[in-house]
Order: structure tokens, then C-alpha cells, then sequence
């Protein structure tokens, strides 16, 4: 006879049938032909409330917040409502029971995308395997100190998808009021709050929605609490550096489209002086000292500068995309000057950093870029287990080199090269549908940005 599972997997606990724990999938499932949806924890956390463990009905997590249990009567009545909207879902239901069941379904819906997101979607924010960096085994427990953050991780989800549902909208303006409210009330900006904003910010970049506004918030904060003097201060957490260096990289002007803020400059001011210098970023993919001098793009960064830049170790598909970042700022650098009414001054550039311009022609860096680019595409079929998620951060060069208007109308085979590197999400839609239109209308002092902003948009380039 069939038993109750209390350590199987999910589907035999919900079914109700014994669970033989085999990993990673019970093979009770497999014979009856179902998906096995694992032994992971899951997580509730709806509407700011705690559904599940030691805090259950806490709208945060400390003992005084945890509310009076109900007494065992009704404990037992809601527990054989569960079983018997379960034993009969077609049963004629009175208004109550519709409404605990309708959020039941919610619940589970919640846990599923959730669940999903932990699986594939935290795949999109890093350009290295997710399972291998911060993020991922700190998520559920930075999900208990922020309220916004579990549904900001649900909607993140939904925003994978190649439009912008109704149930996206829902979830994406609940974790907006909630992240809203969470930080105002804010003083010091916890980890958990911080991975809210930040992912929120993505979720924007990602859709064409504000988002800088929500990282001078957090910058607000944080400034507020000493972080001028961070480098100067006790050793943060390496998770906290993590996050500012990932406000760091958003926050590059150079990454962003028809951005609404300036550029704070996060990662000039405080990730070059609190870590060291070697190693990669994990969600751009690229070397710490390539971003160094990507962050100085408008200060003292020259295209002799990344010409010169002398690379680090790394796979062959890493120094493909290196070569295509390097080689876009030194046109993001290039265009800068042939659009500035009034030149950067060079006094502030150090001895060794000339500022003559690199000796390539602007055709030439657009067809090594493509090339750089073509190359990581071929060697990903051919290696496809090696650097999987590597792709994720082919925007930037691809966009980039897509701006050169004048070179890519005489090349329209360029055009259809840039256009197969820019398939597959809504993001890549946007950025693309905004270099159509500036090789329509052929004119290579037409802005991007003031385009995009024509639009109401508000892009990022990672």
C-alpha cells in the first residue's frame, strides 16, 4: 500500500506514494513515466511573509516578529481542506475554499518558477558556470533577508521569455513596490537587499525599462555608510566585494544604451582599490584588468592603452571574446572623439599611457572583431561542454562594431553576421531592431543613444 513520503522527492511527497531517494531522480517516477522534481529545499517566502521553517508567519527574520501559531483545531481543519481539494479537485468549492486554493496553486506556481530560475535562468546572469560562483549557494538565504528578492527572482524568470507577458508585468511591478519600500527603509543596505536591486537592474537593462536610477538608490546608501572609506575600513566580505564589483560593471557607460543617469563610477572609485587585480569577473567574463581600463574609457584610458593592453590567461573561446571587448572599446573610444564637441583633456593620463590612436583602420578593428566573434562561435559547436555559458557576453562587441554605420553598409555581409549574433532573446531583439534603423537611414552621426531614448528605452550591452 501506498504511504506517505516525508524524506522522497517532490513528486512522491505530493502523490503520496513511497519514494526509494534515489539520486538524482527516484526511479519510482521514472517507471511511472513523470518528471521527478528532485529533493531540493524549497523556499516560500510570499508577499514578504515566511511560509516555511523556524520563522513561519515572520515578515522578517527575528524570533519577536514570528506570530502565535493557530490553535490545533484549526491547524487540522486547514489541513484536511489541503487533503480534500486534493482527493477531489472537481468538487463543488464555496468561496473560501476557492480562494485557499487559488493561492495554494500560486504557491506552487511560485516554487516552480523559482525552482526554474535556480536551475537555468541564474545561467544568464554570468558569463562562467553559475553553480561555480557566489550567488548561487547564498540565494536561498539571502532570499529570508530580503523580502523583494525571491519575487524578483520569479519575475527575472518570466523575463526570459521572448515577450513581456501579463504575468511578467504582475511580478516585475510587485518586486518594484516591494524592493521601493525595502529600500527607503533601508540604512544599512544588506547583501540581500543589494542582490534585489542588482538583479532588478538586470531585469530593466534586459527589457528596456529605467534602471540606473535604482543604482544611484543603492549607491545612495552605501555612500551614506562609509563607502568612500571602504578599502580604508575592515575587510568586507569577498560576497559583498562580489556585488560591488557587479554594480561596477552596470554601471560602465560604456555597457549601457541610451542611458538616463551618468555614470557614477563604481568600479573606479571602489572595486579597483578593495580587490586585487587579476582574475575574471564572473558575470562579464572578462579579466579584472581589462574592466580597469574599459572603466577609464572618458578619463584616461586611450585606444593606445587597449591596443597595448598585453591580455591574460585563459581558454581559447576566453581570448576570442577578449579580443573582440578590446578591440570595441578602442572603437567606443574612437567615436567618442569623432562626436565630442570638446576633447578630453589629456593632463590627468599617466606618463606611460600615450595618447596617440592605435595604427588599425576603423574597418579593420569591425572585421577583427566579427572575426574574434565567428571564431568563439565555431569553437563553441565544436567544444559545446566548454565555457558553456561564454555567449552571454557577446553583446557588447557585436553591438559595438554594429554602430560603425559607414563601414557596415559597404558590407552587408556584415550586417548578416551581426544579425545571426544577435538572435534569441528579447533583449537582443531590441538592440538589434536599433541598428536597422541606423543602416537604413545611413547616417553615421545619428545617435544610438538619443535613438534608444526616442524610444523610451534604457538598454544594457551585458
Amino acid at each position: 500500500m501506498s504511504t506517505r513520503s516525508y524524506q522522497g522527492c517532490w513528486t512522491c511527497k505530493r502523490r503520496r506514494r513511497r519514494c526509494d531517494n534515489a539520486r538524482p531522480s527516484c526511479q519510482n517516477c521514472a517507471e511511472r513515466g513523470a518528471t521527478c522534481e528532485g529533493y531540493e529545499v524549497r523556499l516560500r517566502w510570499g508577499t514578504g511573509i515566511a511560509s516555511r521553517g523556524h520563522f513561519t508567519g515572520a515578515d522578517k527574520p527575528v524570533k519577536n516578529s514570528v506570530p502565535s501559531r493557530p490553535r490545533g483545531r484549526q491547524r487540522d481543519l486547514s489541513r484536511e481542506m489541503r487533503r480534500r481539494v486534493e482527493r477531489d479537485g472537481n468538487a463543488a468549492l464555496d468561496g473560501g475554499q476557492e480562494l485557499e486554493l487559488a493561492v495554494s496553486q500560486k504557491v506552487v506556481e511560485d516554487e516552480s518558477l523559482f525552482n526554474e530560475f535556480m536551475n537555468n535562468g541564474i545561467n544568464v546572469l554570468h558569463s562562467t558556470t553559475a553553480r561555480n560562483t557566489m550567488l548561487y549557494p547564498r540565494l536561498p538565504q539571502l532570499c529570508q533577508e530580503s523580502s523583494a528578492l525571491y519575487s524578483i527572482c520569479i519575475a527575472f524568470q518570466l523575463a526570459l521569455s521572448s515577450t513581456a507577458t501579463s504575468q511578467f508585468c504582475e511580478y516585475f511591478d510587485t518586486a518594484l513596490k516591494t524592493f521601493r519600500s525595502e529600500l527607503a527603509c533601508s540604512t544599512t543596505l544588506s547583501d540581500g537587499t543589494l542582490t534585489s536591486g542588482l538583479l532588478l537592474c538586470t531585469i530593466g537593462l534586459m527589457h528596456g525599462l529605467p534602471w540606473t536610477m535604482h543604482l544611484e538608490g543603492m549607491h545612495n546608501i552605501l555612500q551614506s555608510h562609509g563607502l568612500d572609506d571602504l578599502h580604508r575600513q575592515s575587510i568586507p566580505t569577498r560576497f559583498r566585494i562580489h556585488l560591488l564589483e557587479v554594480m561596477g560593471v552596470l554601471d560602465l557607460a560604456c555597457f549601457s544604451v541610451g542611458r538616463q543617469a551618468p555614470e557614477i563610477g563604481i568600479w573606479r572609485r571602489y572595486c579597483q582599490p578593495a580587490a586585487l587585480r587579476f582574475g575574471i569577473e564572473p558575470v562579464s567574463g572578462l579579466p579584472r584588468t581589462l574592466l580597469d581600463i574599459l572603466a577609464g574609457i572618458g578619463a584616461e584610458s586611450t585606444e593606445q592603452t587597449l591596443w597595448d593592453w598585453p591580455g591574460e590567461p585563459g581558454s581559447f573561446l576566453q581570448c576570442y571574446l577578449w579580443e573582440a571587448h578590446r578591440l570595441a572599446g578602442i572603437l567606443i573610444i574612437r567615436k567618442r572623439a569623432n562626436t565630442s564637441a570638446t576633447p578630453t583633456p589629456n593632463n590627468s593620463i599617466s606618463a606611460w599611457r600615450q595618447p596617440a590612436k592605435c595604427p588599425a583602420d576603423t574597418s579593420v578593428l569591425v572585421a577583427r572583431i566579427l572575426a574574434s566573434l565567428d571564431a568563439l562561435r565555431l569553437a563553441s559547436v565544436e567544444r559545446p561542454t566548454e565555457d558553456v555559458f561564454i555567449k552571454n557576453a557577446i553583446l557588447f562587441p557585436t553591438f559595438v562594431a554594429g554602430l560603425e554605420v559607414s563601414v557596415l553598409c559597404r558590407k552587408p555581409e556584415w550586417q548578416q553576421s551581426i544579425r545571426k549574433g544577435l538572435l534569441g532573446s528579447h533583449q537582443c531583439g531590441i538592440l538589434l531592431s536599433l541598428l536597422e534603423e541606423l543602416w537604413q537611414k545611413e547616417d553615421p552621426n545619428l545617435s544610438v543613444h538619443e535613438l534608444a531614448r526616442q524610444r523610451g528605452l534604457e538598454m544594457g550591452l551585458i
